[in-house]
């Protein structure tokens, strides 16, 4: 099959999301203007950089309350920082309440049962016990073709990591099972690795 995306592909739901699988998830924390924090994934996301570390999220959509945006680019847009905490599979549920639409002053790490930690670098929350969660300076917000879409660029200032989550000097990803997002509804988590060497090395 082949479709252009400006005539509509026929089919119940649109692919495009299932196509570009798996996506880690940036579960993303912030702080408004009031103090009230934040808290809300994003999959479209990636590092972009390692020297110095960088990251990426992209926004769409937009939010009744807020101006042409949601919560977390409003709040980014007005403090400069952020955090990006790593998701693991048994937040599954707490993320997945994070998802809400909820009033731009409600916390969501209340809603969601879970408990904000100060950050080190930057004046934002963090998830307490996320297997790893990166502090973030915004470099830039570049507004993309189509309506609120906006894609978010971070400086990395500070990383924490859960000591379990260390195993010989290595971060272990199979130690807490990272949950990704895949299309539609569906989210699958990473329990199975293996190491591939490039032929140069």
């Amino acid at each position: 099959m082949f479709y252009r995306p400006e005539d509509g592909h026929g089919l119940p739901h649109n692919p495009f999301n299932a196509l570009i699988t798996p996506r880690p998830i940036a579960w993303v924390s912030t702080k408004d203007e009031k103090g009230v924090a934040n808290l809300a994934p994003y999959s479209f996301f990636n590092g972009t950089a390692y020297v110095p570390p960088q990251v990426m999220f992209a926004s769409t959509g937009i939010k009744a309350d807020q101006d042409g945006t949601k919560d977390t680019v409003a709040n980014i847009r007005a403090s400069g920082v952020f955090c990006i905490n790593v998701v693991e599979a048994a937040m599954m549920d707490a993320m997945n309440v994070s998802t809400t639409g909820f009033d731009k002053g409600v916390d969501e790490f209340e809603r969601a049962g879970l408990t904000a930690a100060e950050c080190e670098t930057i004046d934002c929350p963090r998830l307490e016990n996320a297997p790893a969660s990166m502090e973030c300076i915004v470099t830039q917000i570049v507004q993309i073709e189509g309506e609120a879409n906006f894609v978010v660029h971070g400086r990395v200032t500070g990383i924490h990591m859960r000591e379990d989550c260390l195993k010989d000097g290595i971060f272990d990803v199979t130690t807490f099972r990272p949950l990704a997002r895949l299309g539609y509804r569906d989210y699958s988590i990473v329990d199975n690795t293996f190491t591939l060497a490039r032929p140069d090395d």
